[in-house]
């Protein structure tokens, strides 16, 4: 998987990961509030894995 698409996942799981949190605090569903928040961190950690492949890609242009 390349950099972009670990990017827009990142994005997309953590969107859909607040989401869940908003319904779970408006429903008052401590559940659907975990589960949100596990999806949004799994979305920040895509996120960190896709910069952190652009940073190598460009040590490897330079080299």
């Amino acid at each position: 998987m390349g950099s972009t698409s670990d990017k827009i996942k990142g994005k997309a799981n953590e969107a859909i990961g607040k989401g869940k949190q908003g319904v779970g605090e408006a429903t008052d569903n401590d559940n659907m509030k975990g589960e949100g928040k596990v999806q949004e961190t799994k979305g920040e950690a895509q996120g960190v894995k896709g910069e952190a492949k652009d940073t190598v890609k460009k040590g490897v242009d330079r080299a």
